[in-house]
């Protein structure tokens, strides 16, 4: 699919950068969440379409989501647009307010999966990125999936009593929760995130876009 070049001028809409399954779920389920008109740009990366000339002018790292605001200006980082849109949009109630100690624990477990589960994620998918060694890859992959575990495990513990991350109070960072979660390449027993996921999953809005991303999981 040829990509927009929009994000050069003002334009009343985000456009989003994504593939299927890949962090962009969360910033198409925000933005559909909080009704604002987007537009989403399908990137082949089994094609290696994030190495053309145009994408890299989006996202010079060449990774997937990347985001053009409707002022034109670029986002990339799935944790960052997740923060920006529910500030930039108070409307849906996508966080807690700024300032309060519920916004406070939203940043902080957003930040935790970011930095210790989305990660983990890639070392275990692409462990030629952490190591030049052949022979290493192994290893990075066991320490990959033993962070991501414990990560997991973590966030289990989080949803105790729940239903949410912040208690009562349903944000974005459930669904970031669930989205990290069913990247996981093994079975685990996680009953809490698995019960928080499948309502997410069922969602009469965020569901079709979940089923587009990740079909039964």
């Amino acid at each position: 699919m040829r990509i927009s070049q929009s994000h050069r001028r003002l334009n009343l809409s985000y456009t989003l950068y994504s593939h299927k399954g890949s962090g962009g779920f969360a910033i198409e389920a925000a933005l559909t969440l909080a009704q604002a008109p987007h537009s989403v740009v399908e990137i082949d990366t089994r094609g290696g379409e994030q190495f053309s000339d145009e994408f890299r002018a989006i996202n010079p790292w060449k990774q997937v989501p990347a985001l053009t605001l409707p002022d034109g200006s670029i986002m990339t980082e799935s944790a960052a647009m997740v923060i920006h849109l529910a500030a930039a949009l108070p409307d849906a109630k996508l966080a807690p307010m700024p300032g309060s100690a519920q916004h406070a624990a939203f940043l902080r477990w957003i930040v935790f999966m970011t930095i210790n589960i989305y990660e983990s994620d890639l070392r275990v998918y692409y462990p030629a990125r952490y190591t030049d060694e052949m022979k290493g890859r192994d290893g990075v992959k066991r320490a990959g999936m033993d962070h991501f575990r414990r990560g997991l495990q973590t966030m289990e513990d989080v949803l105790d009593p729940g239903p949410y991350i912040l208690g009562e109070t349903f944000s974005l960072a459930d669904i970031y929760l669930a989205m990290v979660y069913v990247w996981y390449p093994e079975e685990i027993d996680l009953p809490r995130i698995h019960a928080l996921k499948n309502q997410i999953a069922q969602h009469p809005v965020i569901g079709p876009i979940w089923h587009r991303h990740f079909g039964s999981k």
